[in-house]
């Protein structure tokens, strides 16, 4: 059974959005953002795809 919580937070304290509503330091949603403690580490793991997803996207 693993701990809630084990997924760690990618903010990075560099707290921005851009125009298209995603922090410009941990690229997560501001609904992700405001979420992230009530989610599960599954959803979190998830959100991190998305996360892995927006950086590619960004170093392109």
């Amino acid at each position: 059974m693993s701990r809630s919580g084990a997924v760690r937070s990618p903010c990075v304290s560099v707290c921005a959005l851009d125009e298209n509503d995603i922090c410009i330091g941990c690229q997560r949603t501001a609904d992700e953002i405001t979420r992230w403690s009530q989610m599960s580490d599954e959803e979190r793991l998830q959100v991190m795809k998305l996360v892995i997803q927006r950086e590619d996207e960004i170093a392109l």
